[in-house]
């Protein structure tokens, strides 16, 4: 604390720097919706859940009707999401941390892409169901 109270204009700018660094971060990512929203879209035929887990985490548990491709194999299988070229992509993965460089391949290969806000930990957190396959 004493560093603080003594180092008060570095700790602000360290404190700017990081905030600014996270806002950039999370506009890199794309926009985000919430589990509402994203019920809502899938519901009415506008878009498609790809959920971005592994195959095992996605097998104990996953949204009704998620496409499953891995982070990993994303550039590989780009090619199976062409038919849904013309709804919304919602990407979901377990906490948020790969939908955004996810998001960020697929706009640039013109998909409309979007992030589930808080990832399956959010939605399994609101209790919402899950398929187990």
């Amino acid at each position: 604390m004493d560093f603080v109270a003594e180092q008060w204009l570095l700790v602000s700018i360290l404190t700017v720097l990081v905030i600014a660094f996270l806002l950039l971060e999370a506009r890199k990512g794309g926009t985000t919706i919430s589990h509402h929203q994203a019920t809502r879209l899938i519901n009415s035929g506008a878009a498609v859940l790809v959920d971005l887990r592994d195959a095992k985490e996605f097998k104990a548990g996953h949204i009704v009707d998620a496409i499953n491709i891995p982070y990993a194999n994303l550039a590989s299988r780009i090619d199976d999401l062409e038919k849904h070229k013309g709804k919304q992509i919602i990407l979901v993965d377990k906490m948020g941390q790969h939908a955004g460089a996810a998001g960020k391949i697929l706009r640039e290969k013109g998909f409309q892409v979007v992030r589930m806000q808080g990832g399956m930990m959010e939605w399994l957190q609101q209790n919402l169901p899950v398929v187990k396959a």
